[in-house]
């Protein structure tokens, strides 16, 4: 069963986690049954970026992304290479290594 590791993240996970995943499911839904509130605007059918994650250990073992999520992450805050929405990277049989931006196009924290 591959595990998850998210970073530590300020406010939705300061301490980090590890987590383990089922194949198939996708890094958002794993992250939010195990209480880290990474946030999901338009409900997980890939119409925004505030589930906007990046997959800094085993991106590769993801399927790719399609045109309509790579659009969506043109807009997304501090895009990187390895970056997804988390309701798109759909978990294989690999252990991932996710951090969480600080922010999201939905949501600037005030206290940076």
């Amino acid at each position: 069963m591959p595990q998850i590791i998210f970073l530590p993240h300020e406010e939705l996970c300061p301490e980090g986690a590890v987590l383990e995943a089922e194949t198939g499911e996708s890094v958002l839904n794993v992250a939010l049954k195990n209480d880290i509130g990474i946030e999901h605007a338009c409900e997980k059918v890939c119409a925004c970026t505030t589930c906007h994650v990046i997959i800094r250990e085993g991106f590769d073992s993801l399927e790719e992304s399609d045109e309509l999520e790579d659009d969506m992450l043109d807009k997304a805050w501090g895009l990187e290479p390895e970056s997804r929405l988390g309701c798109q990277a759909i978990i294989a049989d690999e252990d991932l290594v996710v951090e969480i931006p600080k922010y999201t196009v939905n949501m600037v924290s005030e206290n940076h």
